[in-house]
């Protein structure tokens, strides 16, 4: 069980996928998880949860040891500034789910004497299945442990630089969208050739699922397991390759260096 109250700053689509998966884990106490947003009705699934819900940040910070902060990078430097004479040495952690805003920038409005990381995680957590990257700096062991104990409720995590924070934007969130997008396509395929839209989803995301687990459980490179479905003359290489032929694994790299350069533009 995770014993740390947690705050989260922004009930956005991030914040409150973050806020259901940690319920969903079962290691998190839902009174335990205090979201805040202007909108409160838009938080009403989480209050039904029993997760506390409010308006205002310093009441949230006052119930909480560990403040995820979960608003978009514009709305950043206003929420530091307004919390920062809240935040508590002795009883605070600050974790960053916010693009292109690095932990030099948040010390420096919420002051050296708070811990500082950033989280990169995707909206799979509500599901518990999100893949997180983690930039820990230099800080106590124990504190590292405690911020990747809360991300791994609700996927796995992973501990990278924060120079890699950007690229891991891409291959932990947006990536959601390009495989959404990949099952989509399966899907259409699929309607041409007989299945109903129903039938086609449930296909397309459990083959995905499938794919997916092979790789996580074995390890195996995608190639080899590739292999094992390709036979001489058969549909399944004909088949890729015509995908192949139209870019399909060139529009996925352009589409992943596209996404990281539009990043790039943030930090300037």
């Amino acid at each position: 069980m995770i014993q740390q109250k947690i705050a989260i700053l922004g009930g956005g689509n991030i914040g409150s996928a973050i806020a259901a998966g940690l319920v969903r884990s079962g290691d998190v106490k839902p009174d335990h998880i205090t979201v805040t947003r202007r909108k409160l009705h838009l938080l009403y699934s989480l209050k039904e949860k029993g997760v506390k819900v409010t308006d205002n940040n310093k009441q949230a910070l006052d119930q909480s040891e560990m403040v995820i902060l979960a608003v978009r990078p514009r709305q950043m430097e206003g929420l530091l500034q307004e919390i920062s004479s809240y935040l508590n040495a002795e009883k605070h952690i600050l974790v960053s789910v916010v693009t292109a805003f690095p932990i030099a920038r948040i010390v420096k409005i919420s002051g050296d004497h708070i811990p500082v990381f950033r989280a990169m995680p995707n909206t799979a957590a509500s599901v518990c299945e999100s893949v997180t990257g983690l930039s820990a700096g230099n800080h106590d062991p124990e504190k590292i442990k405690m911020v990747q104990a809360v991300f791994e409720r609700v996927g796995r995590t992973y501990l990278i630089e924060e120079q890699l924070l950007e690229s891991a934007t891409i291959m932990d969130a947006c990536a959601i969208a390009y495989f959404l997008r990949v099952i989509r396509a399966f899907m259409q395929g699929g309607i041409q050739i007989g299945f109903h839209a129903s039938d086609a989803q449930m296909i397309a995301a459990q083959v995905a699922k499938g794919a997916a687990s092979l790789l996580l459980e074995t390890g195996i490179h995608p190639e080899e397991e590739i292999d094992k479905v390709t036979t001489p003359r058969g549909v399944t290489i004909a088949g890729l390759n015509e995908m192949e032929h139209h870019g399909m694994s060139s529009a996925l790299i352009k589409g992943i260096t596209a996404s990281f350069h539009e990043i790039e533009k943030l930090r300037e």
